[in-house]
C-alpha cells in the first residue's frame, strides 16, 4: 500500500504570479503608448492650427478669403479645418483636427485652436 499523496505545496504559484504580473505590466504599458501617442498628436495640431491661422490673417490683410487660405494650410499639414472666425477687424480663429491613435474601435481626434492678426 501507498502512503497518501500529500500536496504539492506552493510548486508552481511564482508562475502564476510572474504571469499576472506580467498581465498588468503590458497593460500599463499600452495604456501609456495610448496617451504618449494622443500627445504626439496634440503636438501635430498645434503647430497646423498656428500656421494656418498666420496664413488666414496674411490672406485677410490682402482682402482674400481666410477661411480658404486657412483651409490649404491645414490640410497641407495634414489637418482639417473644423471651423475658422474672419473678423472685421482681420482677426482670424481657428480650429483644426488631426486625426488621431486608434485602439480597440476607440479613437481620440486631437483638436488645436489659434488666432492671429495683424500687429
Amino acid at each position: 500500500m501507498t502512503p497518501p499523496r500529500r500536496g504539492r505545496g506552493g510548486r508552481g504559484a511564482a508562475t502564476v504570479l510572474a504571469t499576472a504580473v506580467l498581465g498588468v505590466l503590458v497593460a500599463v504599458a499600452a495604456g501609456l503608448g495610448l496617451v504618449t501617442s494622443v500627445v504626439v498628436h496634440h503636438r501635430a495640431a498645434q503647430p497646423a492650427a498656428d500656421l494656418a491661422a498666420l496664413a488666414a490673417a496674411g490672406a485677410a490683410v490682402r482682402g482674400e478669403d481666410a477661411c480658404a487660405a486657412a483651409e490649404l494650410v491645414a490640410r497641407a499639414n495634414d489637418a482639417s479645418l473644423v471651423d475658422c472666425r474672419a473678423e472685421a477687424s482681420r482677426e482670424v480663429w481657428v480650429l483644426v483636427q488631426v486625426t488621431g491613435p486608434r485602439w480597440l474601435g476607440q479613437g481620440v481626434d486631437p483638436t488645436a485652436e489659434a488666432r492671429a492678426g495683424p500687429a
